[in-house]
């Protein structure tokens, strides 16, 4: 049992809050969406009273799953499943399929808020209570942590994780470190590793780590062949000039991404100060949004999902199409859906006969390139067309 105050409880919680970070981002998302169509006045007593009952059914089944996995063999089909899920989270996600219908009333958005929530947090409640190693305490502590956290900063969470994806990659290796710790102190087995193999300890988490990372790296790299091949989704194709025609078409085309940050503003400012360099050009600006998880689908309307993508995207946008059209720029926007936002940057300008890509990265160095310059870097691996990266 993990004592409090201990070295390792303070580990175990961080590992705790750490795998609910990483796993229920998109729970909160379904929560903000069920409740989009109803009333204003409304819509804040169904995010609170569904949130409060998914809060408390995944504090139950944590409970239960903590208690389950002192059984013989059961930790073992949990190393499994822990592997299978921390693979899946370096994969690309798909877009889920449109199963439901609009949500219309509190009561529905309160059970669809539920529901979704128990078929979205199996996998977190098993990564929780496995970390947990059996400690209630360290169970409720972490869980009264990060589950409002998840809650009220859903949104900045996947953005967060979408500009930082070695943030999954740590996840999805933290999860396979605990499905080693996991499968080694299974009651089946721990007594014989603890007699005649004790290095297991140490090597099963290590070897656990490495499984996931080559095995989703290799998936991954199998699922981004298949989805190259596969055209672009595209939520808008808005023009804030009129289309151009004859000879017009043939015009140097620049692409400049935007997310809303101040560092992809400086692209903009850019391009505003070196318009004397920058003529006879067909500038467009892309917006890519997050996939969401492929479960969401199954409880909220497409058309749904699609209208909080591009109110996000228009929101991204706003202060570079307000810089542009001050100055007087003739562009079109375009809001793409994407898992990365280098790759679906580079695949945006492949069908789209880009010549030049514009945007902006940090530092040079090699924290700054891992942490801040990682969609800059897959653009520059990915892309057949010049890059130009403004500091």
């Amino acid at each position: 049992m993990i004592e409090f105050g201990t070295p390792v409880f303070w580990l175990a919680l961080l590992q705790i809050i750490g795998v609910n970070i990483v796993l229920s981002g998109d729970n909160a998302v379904v929560i903000a969406l069920a409740a989009r169509a109803l009333p204003p006045h409304q819509q804040s007593k169904a995010i609170f009273w569904g949130s409060s009952a998914a809060v408390a059914m995944r504090i139950i089944l944590t409970v239960v799953a903590v208690e389950l996995l002192k059984l013989p063999a059961l930790k073992l089909i949990g190393a499994g499943l822990l592997l299978w899920i921390a693979v899946q989270l370096l994969l690309p996600e798909e877009e889920g399929e449109d199963g439901v219908k609009m949500v219309s009333s509190m009561a529905a958005a309160i059970r669809t808020i539920l529901i979704a929530d128990l078929v979205m947090s199996l996998d977190n409640v098993i990564g929780v209570a496995a970390v947990a190693k059996g400690s209630m305490l360290l169970l409720i502590i972490g869980l009264a942590i990060s589950i409002p956290l998840v809650i009220f900063a859903s949104t900045l969470l996947l953005k967060l994780m979408e500009r930082f994806p070695v943030i999954i990659t740590l996840g999805a290796a933290l999860l396979g470190y605990v499905a080693g710790e996991m499968a080694v102190t299974d009651p089946l087995v721990a007594p014989w590793i603890e007699a005649q193999a004790a290095w297991l300890h140490t090597a099963l988490p290590v070897l656990g780590v490495v499984v996931v990372l080559a095995t989703g790296k290799l998936l991954a790299s199998r699922a981004e062949t298949r989805e190259e091949e596969r055209p672009l989704v595209e939520l808008t194709a808005e023009q804030a000039a009129e289309p151009r025609t004859g000879e017009e078409i043939t015009m140097h085309k620049l692409l400049l991404p935007v997310d809303g940050s101040a560092a992809s503003l400086k692209a903009v400012d850019h391009l505003l100060k070196m318009r004397a360099w920058y003529t006879d050009l067909e500038i467009h600006l892309i917006n890519v949004q997050h996939v969401l998880h492929k479960d969401v689908g199954q409880f909220i309307a497409s058309d749904e999902v699609k209208k909080y993508q591009q109110e996000e995207s228009e929101k991204e946008l706003a202060e570079a199409r307000v810089r542009l059209d001050r100055a007087g720029v003739a562009y079109q926007y375009h809001v793409v859906v994407g898992d990365q936002a280098g790759e679906a940057i580079s695949h945006f300008a492949r069908e789209h006969g880009i010549g030049q890509i514009l945007m902006c990265t940090h530092g040079r160095s090699a924290a700054a390139d891992l942490l801040l310059g990682s969609v800059a870097r897959n653009v520059l691996q990915h892309a057949n067309v010049p890059v130009t990266l403004v500091r």
